[in-house]
């Protein structure tokens, strides 16, 4: 039987009988066994550690642990609560990427090793400055170490500082002449690659207790002026990373005196520059009365951005060498409408004596101006004002459109003797336009401003434009409709009024005014004697009336009917009639034979 490590088995303590079972004795041997191991055991518990107990001491860990990266320079800071004086500490760090890769375990910190300050410099171990890094960092004393801090987790490039600028001073003619170097001027290892987009800030003052202060951007060469002579400045340069969005620290303050400005009378004064549609002139005074001879200078800006000397690149505006004038047309320099260019006058007297003016700068859209737009309108028959803009800048109105965006307010309102007439305005974004709702035959007049919202410009308005709107047609048609509409009206009841008032007048003269018609018994005869072609007198057809009632009355009972009738057939066919005939023949005396008859 195999002993457990630190427990001795005697041959008493495993005497056992045949029968399986423990004797006594042997049984109390175990019992002391047991208890001997027991107390070995709290011996160790309570001091009698063995050295990998001793390494899990009370030490505490490091806290709040910072990493303060300047340009390259990489510093770990922590904070250590413990009591003890006599530790030291030691850091480990891993590179993100090494860890996801090979799974690379840490690694020890170059420069934070076993170091009894509370920081340590370890910028020699950070080569990659734009992947992750991992620190820690733990409490040491002699064998006993504490556990480590908490991960710290770094991307140097996201939490770097701009460091200071190198700045040199020179105090010349009433300025000071400043040259800037940037911050990691001359290190082989750069965490800024691009020194120029570098852009510097400058804060001067003078050196008095009640000094202000005046900020003011500056190139890596350049001079500040408008600086009171014989006075003591003070500055400091920051450098920014626009980019970014990263400002640095200061340079150390520099103190220097200016000197007095030798006055130069010759030298062109008050430059200015009018600039309007992309055409740029430069305009100078000149105090000199003698004869004076002037250089118009120019140069690119993207040269003052660079950290070279650029006072040889400035170059003569063609068209602008030796004039007698004060005034350049500097147009042709203007090559692109996004750089920046800086002019400045160079005066020559008679002895060939030079003075540089003061220099201007010109951005082509801030500076330009922009003129009015040209218009043109017209009116439709429909009472439609139509508005024809042509943009700013004749044959460079590409150029500004293209860049400036152009948008257009429209003033319009009636010209009329009231003084209080409203005046509307409508903005559109093409250069054709209408406007609607308009009075007819009135006269309108309206002007036209172009204006751009990305560089906060507006022109001039553009002279007024009047034109007077046709007249209405809409009236003379409703005119016509309306006297349709009436005429029909009157008709529709016009009509039935008529046809009452004429079966009115119908009834009323049949009644009052009957018509005059003879007696169906003499229709006939009436109608023979108007007809006859043997007319009598007057007196004739009574004396024949007479005569024919006494001829029916005597001979009434002689003439047989059926013969009378066929005497006045026959009398009838041969168209012969006398006065005799016609007596016979009348509707009277047949009516009258006829009823004797019956």
């Amino acid at each position: 039987m195999r002993s457990r490590p630190g427990f001795p088995v005697t041959a008493r303590a495993l005497a056992v009988r045949r029968d399986g079972r423990m004797d006594g004795g042997a049984a109390a041997v175990e019992v002391g066994v047991w208890r001997a191991a027991v107390a070995a055991l709290l011996s160790c518990l309570l001091g009698a550690l063995p050295p990998r107990c001793a390494g899990q001491s009370n030490l505490k860990s490091p806290q709040d642990i910072q990493v303060y990266v300047v340009n390259t320079n990489f510093t770990l800071r922590w904070k250590y609560t413990g009591n003890d004086t006599d530790v030291t500490f030691s850091a480990e760090y891993r590179w993100f990427e090494d860890f996801e890769e090979d799974g690379t375990e840490w690694k020890k910190l170059p420069g934070c090793q076993n170091d009894t300050r509370t920081e340590c410099d370890f910028s020699s171990a950070i080569t990659e400055y734009y992947d992750k890094h991992h620190l820690r960092i733990r409490t040491e004393r002699r064998e006993e170490v504490s556990p480590w801090s908490s991960v710290f987790e770094m991307t140097p490039y996201d939490i770097a500082q701009i460091g200071p600028p190198g700045i040199e001073l020179q105090s010349i003619n009433g300025v000071i002449k400043i040259k800037v170097s940037p911050p990691e001027a001359n290190q082989v290892q750069k965490m800024w690659i691009d020194d120029i987009s570098f852009k510097y800030n400058l804060v001067i003052w003078e050196n008095s207790s009640n000094a202000e202060f005046r900020s003011q951007s500056i190139f890596p060469t350049d001079k500040i002026d408008d600086l009171a002579p014989d006075t003591t400045y003070c500055l400091k340069v920051q450098a920014t990373y626009p980019l970014e969005s990263k400002e640095g620290l200061f340079s150390p303050i520099r103190c220097i005196k200016t000197t007095h400005k030798v006055d130069v009378p010759f030298c062109a004064t008050n430059v200015s520059i009018l600039a309007l549609n992309m055409k740029f002139h430069l305009h100078w005074d000149n105090r000199y009365k003698q004869h004076v001879s002037y250089n118009v200078q120019y140069l690119s800006g993207y040269l003052k951005r660079l950290y070279d000397d650029y006072s040889v690149k400035w170059l003569n505006v063609p068209g602008c060498e030796n004039i007698t004038d004060t005034q350049c047309n500097f147009s042709s320099i203007i090559t692109t409408v996004s750089g920046t260019f800086y002019l400045r006058v160079q005066a020559m007297n008679e002895n060939n004596k030079s003075c540089l003016s003061n220099e201007v700068k010109v951005i082509p859209l801030v500076t330009n101006e922009i003129g009015p737009p040209g218009v043109k309108v017209d009116i439709s028959d429909d009472v439609l004002l139509h508005i024809q803009i042509y943009p700013p800048g004749g044959s460079e109105s590409e150029i500004m459109r293209d860049n400036y965006d152009f948008s257009y307010r429209i003033l319009y309102w009636k010209n009329s003797s009231n003084n209080e007439e409203e005046i509307k305005m409508k903005e559109i974004k093409q250069t054709i336009g209408t406007i609607s709702d308009l009075t007819p035959s009135t006269l309108y007049c309206l002007k036209v401003q172009a204006f751009s919202k990305a560089y906060n410009k507006s022109s001039h308005f553009s002279k007024e434009e009047c034109i007077k709107t046709p007249r209405d047609k809409i009236l003379p048609l409703v005119i016509l409709a309306t006297f349709v509409t009436a005429v029909v009206a009157v008709l529709l009841v016009a009509a039935p009024l008529i046809f009452v008032l004429y079966q009115a007048y119908s009834k009323i003269k049949y009644v009052f005014f009957p018509s005059c018609q003879p007696p169906l018994n003499i229709e006939g005869f009436g109608e023979q004697l108007f007809n006859s072609p043997y007319r009598p007198t007057a007196e004739e057809p009574i004396e024949n009336f007479s005569i024919i009632e006494t001829i029916i009355t005597e001979d009434l009972n002689q003439i047989d009917f059926k013969d009378y009738k066929h005497s006045k057939q026959s009398s009838r066919d041969s168209g012969n009639y006398s006065n005799d005939d016609d007596t016979s023949g009348s509707k009277a005396s047949e009516e009258m034979l006829e009823k004797e008859i019956v």
